[in-house]
């Protein structure tokens, strides 16, 4: 399977949405709690200062994507944020090293400086790893921040890289 990551058209809704509501079910890394409709989802996705679909260049099928936008404003506008989602039944083939790698670039040739992360759930050891192995900057730890499915608290872990 070849990836290619390209920005996000009105044509990828359905996958797009499938794949990111499958991480929100999941429950275990977004903050978010209710599921993307085509409608919303095409909006949420457009929203962002941009969307990367990440496909196979064989199949056209979309395989991950992630969004990038600003994570402050103002003064702090200069430091952006992203998400990541993988296909739940594709995952570990280094799709989300390439989105982030991509990620990283874009955040660039859009004009921020940092990429920050504010809640890596610290039970996501394949994230941790991958930001570690990337460079990332740990920044410590809130107790209890991120509220899990099954009803308990984990820790997360914010982190950044310079851009």
């Amino acid at each position: 399977m070849e990836i290619q990551i390209r920005g996000y058209e009105k044509k990828d809704t359905k996958e797009a949405v499938a794949i990111w509501n499958q991480v929100v079910e999941d429950g275990e890394a977004f903050p978010q709690t209710e599921l993307l409709t085509e409608e919303s989802g095409d909006e949420f996705f457009r929203q962002q200062s941009f969307t990367g679909i990440a496909y196979d260049t064989d199949s056209g099928v979309i395989v991950g994507l992630y969004i990038l936008h600003p994570n402050n404003v103002g003064r702090c506008g200069h430091i952006c944020n992203a998400s990541y989602a993988v296909r739940k039944d594709i995952r570990g083939q280094h799709i989300g090293e390439k989105l982030v790698m991509h990620c990283m670039q874009k955040g660039k040739e859009l004009g921020f400086g940092i990429l920050q992360f504010n809640a890596v759930v610290a039970s996501n050891k394949y994230a941790l790893r991958l930001y570690r192995k990337l460079g990332f900057v740990r920044l410590g730890t809130i107790p209890g921040g991120f509220l899990m499915k099954d009803g308990h608290y984990e820790d997360i872990i914010p982190h950044y890289h310079v851009l």
